[in-house]
């Protein structure tokens, strides 16, 4: 169908495969109808498994592509898929059935696609379907693909695979499309959907075979074959499950009307072999819409059972051309947290919502499929939050560990994907592009499902304080995204991948995301839908309410799909948190003070009889001091500002501590003995987090790095003690005032870490598989760190005898705390405070987490202004 040359549009800086038409049929009138029937077949599909077209390009022709200067040029500018087909890895014999199955399933969900958009593609085989690196599968060549609608009669030329132009079969064009035409379409009778369900089995079976299943030495044999042969089946490895085989041989039936009716019944069956769990009847027998009507009807099941079950037996019966809208509740374990609200997603299927809860005390990633009435926690994914969905509902990529992942549903592995201190939120397109959000002050980037390095699509002007929460329009080029700052630029944006230029289109409280014409925002805790044209990319009409009560301000917990299922969370969570006393082996040994909304930045007197932290009163945000035998509370600043992160000096003399105060930010440090004001130390937003030993010195952070302020003598100007391109924190002296213990993510998930104080020295690396919020005990002999599944880590050091060398030992698990969100939106610093030889810890642990409000869900939402 053309000659095919990889190319460079120099306009998006991007490369393309370009599709010439031939010079031997550019004058061809069917061979020019069929080109540019291909071009409008590729810009009606977009499906992650199809390779999509960008444009076409007609103009005189370039001497680097063809030598007649005087002929016009036509070109489909396609998608560039790396990688081989599947005819070059099929040479090297049978591909294992792991890999088989996920390969067959992604054609299977091309051509359901495509189906459903009413084209049938009719020259399906493995050259024409290619295997990226990270195992994502294109169909390519929709070449001789025709609508579904019946014709009359025997089949015009144009829509049978067989070409018998002299001048094709001299090009060879016939050979490997024999093999794979059903016994119809060789018959020359018309073509219909089944005719790619045959070619469907036939890759199937050469997958699993590495060989054909109908082959002869000329055209003639292979054709003979298709009408007359069966199969060689024991060439399938005894060690295929018999469902697959079974669905071969269904696929491969002669008689089209015994033929597998449907794609979409072979993707649900490969699905059922991948999980290697039992099939699920009603979904595989009425396709994608009637697993939707099955949806519905397992919402309406948990409410009115019996009166359902005569309702299922009709509906497992029939075609169901447009189920009625059907709301359901998922009643989610623990959310301990705020950004846990926000943690939901829809996938692009419209089958499964994704949300965070606690597993074992810690957040993870869980998924609901939307006809069952159970929820499953995904492995792996521990300190999870704001997850999002791969464009082919196959993978689920969310923040963690200062890292974003992937996991593969299929094979549950978790990949890290690109650094992101504080992830907020992404959006994953069919091309493979991630958008994600590093930290609240960063522009949006854009990064690849194989992690490459991320690069900026946004750029927040001097009023916008974040950009986050994108959400890929249909295009999956254009994007909408929430930014942050005053009123005049809070809102909506539309952004696009290739293009500098946004804009904004209006304001909300949240993000927003795109469903069945409609873009979805909240405004004062009620979710809205606005009527949006996405051919011009605008809003067209006026705002509807659709729900009332729906959690969240800029990162809101809503989403949706374009099977029209939409999900938000209801209502806010209640934290309650208490200061508890336990031992080395886990165990309570006591309580200090009572359970209250925020007991945050917990900082000890060095006899541990008091203890500071914030909390708020009143929406204001204070320090506390609470005394630890007698449980009296007595608040430590009162000003209106935001007085946070307090630090006990050495001596117990006084608290350093940050401050919001009239529009500036500025470090404070306060008496404890009651006596004066609060003095100013330091202008700008910085973070305390130590005294070195006689408090010469207050360690505190500072745009992601580590500084130094001198507390006596004439020169109290702040040095640098640690500034790289990624992220240190949690800085703590040794007892000696000699090492520097700390927190960093140079290595990808934030790990911690001791160097020498103040340097030089190399940095030693201390906790394994990541870890935060490290202490020392007071001989120096051992420290302890939070790892990011929420276990209390201790590690011994070995100390020189003069102090200049440590090693650390290896670590060991104390116990599983509950602190709650370790890193990420929902981490609220430094939850505990060591006693002197290390067998007492007090921590700030969850007492209690009241959500007032479920995960809604509406099936087949229909617009109702």
């Amino acid at each position: 169908m053309g000659e095919v040359y990889r190319a460079r549009d120099t306009t998006l800086n991007r490369d393309v495969a370009l599709k010439v038409l031939p010079e031997a049929f550019a004058s061809d009138p069917d061979r020019l109808a069929r080109f540019e029937r291909e071009a409008q077949v590729l810009a009606s599909l977009n499906h992650p498994n199809i390779a999509a077209i960008y444009g076409v390009v007609e103009g005189p022709a370039a001497t680097d592509v063809v030598s007649d200067l005087s002929r016009t040029l036509r070109a489909l500018v396609l998608e560039l898929v790396e990688g081989p087909t599947l005819a070059d890895r099929i040479v090297s014999g049978p591909i294992p059935l792991d890999e088989a199955l996920p390969i067959a399933r992604q054609i299977a969900d091309a051509l359901d696609a495509a189906h459903e958009h009413g084209i049938i593609h009719r020259d399906l085989k493995p050259a024409n379907v290619k295997v990226r690196s990270d195992g994502a599968v294109k169909v390519l060549d929709f070449g001789l693909a025709k609508a579904l609608e019946p014709v009359a009669g025997a089949a015009h030329v144009s829509q049978s695979a067989t070409i018998t132009s002299p001048a094709m079969t001299r090009l060879g064009m016939v050979l490997g499309t024999a093999a794979y035409m059903s016994p119809e379409q060789a018959r020359g009778h018309p073509a219909h959907k089944r005719g790619d369900v045959w070619a469907f089995g036939c890759v199937l079976y050469e997958l699993l075979a590495g060989k054909r299943a109908f082959e002869g030495v000329e055209i003639s044999d292979t054709m003979a074959a298709v009408l007359r042969a069966e199969p060689n089946w024991a060439a399938i490895p005894s060690q295929i499950p018999e469902p697959i085989t079974t669905l071969l041989k269904r696929c491969l039936e002669k008689d089209h009307k015994r033929r597998l009716r449907d794609i979409g019944d072979a993707r649900l069956e490969l699905d059922d072999a991948e999980r290697g769990g039992a099939p699920d009847p009603p979904s595989r027998s009425i396709g994608r819409t009637g697993r939707l009507a099955w949806i519905a009807a397992v919402a309406v099941l948990s409410f009115v059972v019996m009166a359902m079950a005569a309702t299922l037996a009709v509906w497992a019966t029939r075609a169901t051309p447009a189920a009625a809208e059907v709301r359901l509740t998922i009643d989610t374990p623990g959310v301990s947290d705020p950004s846990d609200l926000a943690s939901l997603a829809v996938s692009p299927d419209g089958l499964n919502v994704a949300f965070v809860a606690a597993q074992d005390g810690q957040p993870h990633v869980w998924v609901r499929p939307l006809d069952s009435v159970t929820s499953r926690p995904l492995p792996g994914t521990a300190g999870a939050y704001l997850p999002f969905w791969s464009a082919d509902s196959r993978s689920v990529a969310f923040y963690a560990d200062g890292s974003l992942k992937r996991i593969d549903l299929a094979g549950g592995l978790v990949r890290p994907l690109a650094k992101a201190i504080y992830g907020f939120g992404g959006a994953w397109n069919r091309d493979g592009t991630i958008l994600l959000v590093q930290t609240p002050d960063s522009p949006i980037l854009r990064t690849s499902a194989d992690g490459a390095a991320p690069a900026p699509v946004t750029q927040l002007d001097v009023k916008q304080t974040s950009h986050a929460q994108p959400h890929f329009l249909p295009d999956g080029r254009h994007f909408l995204y929430f930014v942050q700052g005053n009123p005049e630029v809070r809102g909506v944006y539309l952004g696009e991948l290739d293009g500098p230029a946004t804009r904004k289109l209006f304001d909300a409280d949240s993000a927003a995301v795109y469903t069945s014409g409609h873009v979805l925002f909240v405004r004062r805790a009620r979710l809205f839908a606005q009527p949006f044209d996405v051919s011009r990319l605008e809003p067209s009409g006026a705002p509807f309410p659709i729900a009332d009560d729906v959690s969240g301000s800029q990162l809101a917990g809503v989403s949706a799909s374009a099977e029209g299922v939409l999900a938000f969370r209801t209502g806010s969570v209640s934290v309650e948190r208490q200061f508890v006393w336990f031992d080395r082996s886990g165990k309570e040994i006591g309580t200090v003070g009572d359970a209250d909304s925020e007991k945050l930045f917990p900082s000890a007197s060095p006899d541990l009889a008091y203890v500071a932290f914030f909390g708020r009163v009143n929406g204001n945000v204070d320090i506390w001091v609470l005394e630890t035998r007698r449980h009296v509370l007595s608040r430590f600043t009162d000003h209106v500002g935001v007085d946070l992160g307090p630090v006990w000096s050495r001596d117990g003399s006084r608290i350093a501590f940050f401050s919001a105060r009239n529009g500036d930010s500025a470090l404070y440090q306060k008496s404890t003995t009651g006596g004066g004001n609060e003095e100013l130390l330091l202008q700008g937003q910085a973070t305390p987090y130590d005294w070195s030993p006689g408090d010469n010195i207050l360690l505190y952070e500072q745009n992601n790095d580590l500084w130094a302020l001198p507390m006596r003598g004439p020169d109290r100007k702040p040095f640098s003690v640690m500034q790289t391109e990624f992220e240190e924190r949690e800085g703590k002296f040794s007892p000696d005032g000699r090492w520097l213990a700390y927190v960093s993510n140079s290595s990808g998930p934030f790990e911690v870490y001791v160097q020498p104080f103040p340097g030089p020295g190399q940095k030693i690396l201390i906790s394994t598989h990541g870890g935060a919020q490290v202490r020392w005990r007071e001989d120096g002999r051992e420290l302890f760190y939070i790892a990011l599944d929420g276990k209390l880590m201790a590690v011994p050091i070995d100390l020189s005898a003069n102090g200049q060398s440590l090693t650390p030992g290896i670590p060991v698990v104390l116990f599983s705390t509950r602190v709650g969100h370790v890193i990420g939106p929902g981490a609220s610093g430094p939850e505990y405070v060591v006693s002197a030889d290390g067998q007492r810890f007090l921590m700030s642990t969850l007492a209690r987490a009241d959500r007032s409000g479920p995960i809604r869900v509406i099936v087949n939402w229909k617009p109702k202004p």
